[in-house]
């Protein structure tokens, strides 16, 4: 039997990899203060990250 695809894991790294890209292609993603077209996609990456964290902190306990 194959095991379901983890659809949080997936879209936590989708996330990052559309949020890293952006950045180095974005000099003024680079800053200290995401451009307008960025802000959006590092907030997704950062809220996928943090729920995927969550999601692990109580599968350990």
């Amino acid at each position: 039997m194959t095991a379901k695809p983890d659809d949080l894991y997936i879209r936590y790294m989708k996330a990052f990899q559309d949020s890293t890209e952006h950045t180095a292609n974005c000099p003024a993603c680079q800053g200290d203060q995401p451009c307008v077209d960025g802000a959006p996609i590092h907030e997704r990456f950062a809220r996928l990250q943090d729920a995927y964290r969550t999601r692990q902190s109580k599968q350990q306990r």
